[in-house]
C-alpha cells in the first residue's frame, strides 16, 4: 500500500466529475433504476418472453441477392437483364458420372433422365432454363446436302439398343455440348438447373438449406450407388453446407457458455454472481434474436455467428460488475450500496465502450452488400440490448442477489496483501526508460506486420468455396468439374448492348469477335462464347460446311438467315443486348482483377451511342464487383471507426494523450490482423470483413476500463507506475480475465468443418489476447512518454 492510498476515493467515477451532463444524467438514472426495482424487473421478465417467443420462429436464411453489392454498376447492369442471363449466374451444376465405362449406355442415361425428372420438380428451379441431354432446348446440329438439321439429343422412341446408343453418341458430337454438358472423357454429364430467388406463384423467398437438403436427399442419396457417382455445385449447393454446417455452431456456443461460466466461477468464487452474469448476457442473445426476427430478418451463414458476439461483448463488460461489486462489497458497502456504486462507478466507462462497440459494427452500413449491412444492423441490435441488460438489468439483480462471502473474503484478501510480481512487472511500463522499450518493440512489431501484410489480398484466394475446408465434399466436386469440363462455372459476363435489332450485324458482330480474341488470351480466361460463334458455325452450315465461311458475314441477308438458327439465350427478346461469356480458370482475386481492368481497357477504346459494352454479370462478374465494393470501402470503415471512436474516448477523457495511448495498441491490432490473414492466405471478403471492424470494437473496451480506473488514482496523487500497479490489481485483473475466458471461448471453433469459421475463431483468439495483452502493456508506457512533466496530468 502507498502513503497516498488513504486519500483514493472509490465510490465516484473520476469521469463523473469532469462531464456535469454525464453526472446528472447517472443521478436521475441510478435513482430510478434502484427506485424502481421490482418494476423494471417484471418489465423485462415480460420483454424476455416476447423476444424468446419471437426467437423460436428465427430460421436459417440466405439469399444471392443479399451477397452483392446492389448499388454497384456491374450489378445494376445483371439486374436490368436479369431475366435474359438467369442461366448464367445462380445456377447448379449436377454431374452424373459412370463409375466404369462412359456415358453410352442404357442404365446411365435412364439415371441421367430420373435425375433431371428429379431435379425439375424441386421448388426453386426455373425449369423452362434447365438444361440436359434429355431436355428439348438442347440440340444438335448438322449440314447435309439438303441444308441443316437438327434435333435433339436423346430421340424419341428412346429404348436403348445400341442402334440408339451409337444415335446418342453421335448427336452428342454434333451437338458441340462436349465440355459443357458432357465431360470431355464422355464418363459423366451435366445438368444445369437455373434457380428462381422468388416463387412467382406464391411469392416465397427460397429457402437455400431446404433446396441443398432435397438435392441430397431426392438426388445424390437417392442415385448416387456403385454404378454412378453424384457431384453438386453452385452458390445454392455452396450456402446449403454451410446453414447444415452452422447447425454444429450450437455446439460450440454450448462449449463456449460453458467454459465460460467455469472460469467466470473460478475468477469470482460466487456461484450466484456468476449465474446472475452469465443469465444477463445469455438474456442479451436471446433478445437480440427476438428482434431480429421482428425486423424481418434471418440468420443467413456468416451473421449466425452475430449471437456469440453479442455473448462476447456481454462477457466483456458483466466481469467489470463482478470484480467491482465484490470490491464494493469488500469495503463495508451493503448490497444495495454496492450496486449503487457499482452502476455509478461504470456508467460513464460502460456506456461509452459499447457505444464504441456499436460505432465498429454500424461502419459497416457504408458496405453496400446486402448481407454485411444486415449483419452490421444485428450486431448493433446486440450492443444496444447488452446496454439494457448490463447497464441496467444486471446491476438491479445484483442487488438483490449481491456476492458471496467466499468472494467477498476473497477480495479483501486481495487488497491486503501486495500485488503480484506479475503486476510491477508490468508496471515498469510505465517508467520513461522500460516505456521506451516497450514502444519500440511495438512499432518494430507494427512494422513487421506491415511488411506481412502486403500480400493482403481482396476476394478468394483459393478455388472452389474457401469457406468450406478443402477436403470438404463440395470442392472435391468442384475439383471434379475443373478436371473434367472445359466450361468452368466461374464465368464473367460481358453485355453488348445495341439498338433495338441490330445485335446481329457486322458491326456489332465484328466488335464481339475482337473482344472475345482479345480477352482470350489474358491470363486465367479458358476460353469464351457468344452468338457470334453460333452465326459463324451457321454461316458455314448453309454454305456446305467450308470451313473458309466459318465468319462473319457483311451481308444483312446472311446474318438475318442464320440469326433465325442461334439459340435464343445467346441474345435477348429484341436483338438489343448479346452476353459474352468468358470462362475462367478460377475465381481467385488476382484473376478477376485481370479480367476486369482488361474488359474496362476494351469497352474505353470502343463503347460508343449505338454500341456499348456493358459489364459484368455471371458468377465472376458479381465477385469481382463484390472485390471492388469491399476494397473501395474497407479503409473507409477503418477510417470512420476509429475517427469515431476517437471522438467518443477524447469526450470522455479529455486528452489526447490518453486517446494515443488507447487507440496505439488498437491500431497494431488491425494491422497484425491483416499480417496474420495475408500469411494464412485468407482474403477480404464478406465472411472476414466484419473481424477487422470488431477488433476495434471490443478493443477498446479494455482501454476505457483500464484508464477510466488508472484516471482515478492518477487524481488521488499517486506516480502514473504506482497507479498502474494498483489499477492492475482490480481491473487490470479482470481485463486479463476477460480476454482470456473469451480467447478460450473462440478457440474451439479452429475444430469446425466450416472453414470461415475455424479461421474467425483463430483471428477472434488472437484478438481477444492480443488487445488484452497490448491494452495493459502499452497504454502506460505510450502515457509515460507522452506525459514526462506532471505524473498527474491527465
Amino acid at each position: 500500500m502507498t502513503a497516498a492510498e488513504p486519500r483514493i476515493r472509490t465510490d465516484t467515477d473520476a469521469d463523473l466529475l469532469h462531464h456535469k451532463t454525464a453526472h446528472a444524467i447517472e443521478v436521475r438514472v441510478e435513482a430510478l433504476l434502484f427506485r424502481f426495482r421490482p418494476l423494471i424487473l417484471v418489465v423485462m421478465g415480460i420483454a424476455s418472453l416476447i423476444f424468446a417467443y419471437l426467437a423460436t420462429g428465427l430460421t436459417a436464411d440466405a439469399s444471392f441477392q443479399k451477397m452483392v453489392p446492389a448499388g454497384h454498376p456491374y450489378i445494376a447492369n445483371t439486374l436490368k437483364y436479369q431475366s435474359e442471363l438467369r442461366p448464367l449466374g445462380n445456377v447448379v451444376r449436377v454431374a452424373v458420372e459412370a463409375v466404369d465405362g462412359d456415358i453410352y449406355s442404357q442404365h446411365f442415361l435412364e439415371t441421367l433422365r430420373k435425375v433431371t425428372d428429379e431435379i425439375f420438380y424441386i421448388p426453386g428451379v426455373d425449369r423452362g432454363n434447365l438444361k440436359s441431354l434429355w431436355t428439348p432446348n438442347v440440340m444438335w446440329y448438322e449440314v447435309t446436302e439438303e441444308g441443316m438439321r437438327n434435333g435433339v439429343i436423346v430421340p424419341q422412341g428412346f429404348d436403348g439398343s445400341e442402334r440408339m446408343l451409337a444415335e446418342v453418341r453421335t448427336n452428342v458430337l454434333r451437338s458441340g455440348r462436349v465440355g459443357s454438358l458432357v465431360a470431355s472423357d464422355h464418363r459423366s454429364a451435366v445438368v444445369l438447373a437455373p434457380l428462381l430467388e422468388v416463387d412467382p406463384q406464391t411469392g416465397a423467398k427460397l429457402d437455400y438449406g431446404r433446396f441443398s437438403e432435397q438435392l441430397e436427399q431426392k438426388i445424390r442419396d437417392r442415385f448416387q450407388d456403385g454404378t454412378v457417382r453424384i457431384h453438386i455445385t453452385g452458390f445454392a449447393k455452396i450456402v446449403g453446407d454451410l446453414i447444415a454446417g452452422a447447425k454444429v455452431i450450437l455446439i460450440f456456443f454450448g462449449v463456449t457458455f460453458v467454459l465460460t461460466t467455469l472460469l467466470l466461477l473460478w475468477y469470482s468464487r460466487c456461484l450466484r454472481s456468476t449465474l446472475v452474469t452469465v443469465f444477463c448476457c445469455g438474456l442479451a442473445v436471446l433478445w437480440q434474436l427476438g428482434i431480429v426476427k421482428l425486423l424481418g430478418f434471418g440468420l443467413d451463414p456468416y451473421s449466425i455467428l452475430v449471437p456469440f458476439l453479442t455473448f462476447a461483448i456481454g462477457v466483456s463488460h458483466a466481469v467489470q460488475n463482478i470484480n467491482t461489486m465484490a470490491s464494493m462489497r469488500a469495503a463495508g458497502h451493503s448490497t444495495l450500496e454496492a450496486a449503487k456504486v457499482t452502476f455509478r462507478l461504470l456508467f460513464v466507462p460502460g456506456s461509452i465502450a459499447l457505444v464504441c462497440d456499436a460505432v465498429g459494427f454500424s461502419t459497416l452500413l457504408v458496405i453496400e452488400i446486402g448481407v454485411i449491412q444486415e449483419l452490421a444492423i444485428s450486431a448493433s441490435i446486440g450492443v444496444a440490448v447488452v446496454i439494457l441488460t448490463k447497464m441496467l438489468l444486471l446491476p438491479v439483480l445484483m442487488s438483490y442477489v449481491g456476492v458471496g462471502e467466499r468472494a467477498i473474503a476473497d477480495q479483501r484478501a486481495k487488497t491486503r496483501r501486495q500485488p503480484r510480481k506479475i503486476a510491477f512487472w508490468i508496471a515498469r511500463a510505465a517508467e520513461p526508460r522500460w516505456a521506451a522499450v516497450a514502444v519500440g518493440v511495438a512499432l518494430v512489431l507494427l512494422a513487421g506486420a506491415f511488411v506481412a501484410g502486403r500480400d493482403l489480398k481482396i476476394g478468394d484466394l483459393d478455388p472452389g468455396a474457401p469457406e468450406l475446408r478443402a477436403e470438404s465434399r463440395y470442392n472435391r466436386d468442384v475439383a471434379f468439374f475443373a478436371a473434367h469440363y472445359a466450361t468452368s462455372p466461374d464465368v464473367f459476363v460481358a453485355m453488348v448492348r445495341t439498338p433495338p435489332g441490330e445485335c446481329g450485324s457486322y458491326p456489332v458482330a465484328a466488335l464481339i469477335d475482337r473482344y472475345q480474341t482479345e480477352m482470350e488470351s489474358v491470363a486465367g480466361v479458358e476460353s469464351s462464347a457468344s452468338m457470334v460463334d453460333a452465326m459463324k458455325k451457321s454461316i458455314a452450315g448453309t454454305n456446305g460446311g467450308d470451313p473458309r465461311w466459318h465468319a462473319i458475314s457483311r451481308d444483312r441477308y446472311v446474318s438475318n438467315a442464320v440469326y433465325k438458327m442461334i439459340p435464343p439465350e445467346l441474345h435477348n427478346s429484341d436483338c438489343s443486348m448479346v452476353p459474352v461469356m468468358l470462362y475462367l480458370t478460377d475465381h481467385k482475386a488476382e484473376t478477376l482483377t485481370r479480367v476486369i481492368d482488361a474488359s474496362e481497357r476494351f469497352a474505353a477504346r470502343v463503347n460508343d451511342q449505338e454500341i456499348q459494352i456493358l459489364l459484368a454479370a455471371g458468377t465472376a462478374g458479381i465477385e469481382g464487383a463484390t472485390n471492388i465494393v469491399i476494397k473501395s470501402a474497407e479503409r473507409t470503415m477503418l477510417f470512420l471507426v476509429y475517427g469515431i471512436v476517437a471522438i467518443l474516448l477524447l469526450w470522455e477523457f479529455r486528452s489526447w494523450r490518453v486517446v494515443v495511448a488507447i487507440m496505439f495498441p488498437l491500431y497494431i491490432t488491425s494491422v497484425l490482423c491483416e499480417a496474420i490473414m495475408a500469411q494464412l492466405g485468407l482474403g477480404v471478403k464478406v465472411a472476414t470483413l466484419p473481424v477487422i471492424a470488431l477488433g476495434v470494437g471490443i478493443g477498446v473496451d479494455y482501454g476505457i476500463y483500464i484508464y477510466n480506473r488508472l484516471e482515478l488514482y492518477l487524481e488521488s496523487g499517486l506516480s502514473l507506475r504506482d497507479a498502474y500497479v494498483e489499477t492492475l490489481k482490480t481491473t487490470g485483473t479482470a481485463v486479463a480475465m476477460t480476454g482470456v475466458t473469451l480467447a478460450i471461448g473462440v478457440m474451439s471453433w479452429v475444430f469446425s468443418d466450416i472453414k470461415f469459421q475455424a479461421d474467425m475463431g483463430l483471428l477472434l483468439t488472437f484478438m481477444f489476447l492480443w488487445n488484452m495483452a497490448g491494452a495493459i502493456v502499452l497504454i502506460p508506457a505510450v502515457m509515460a512518454l507522452l506525459q514526462r512533466r506532471s505524473p498527474q496530468a491527465a
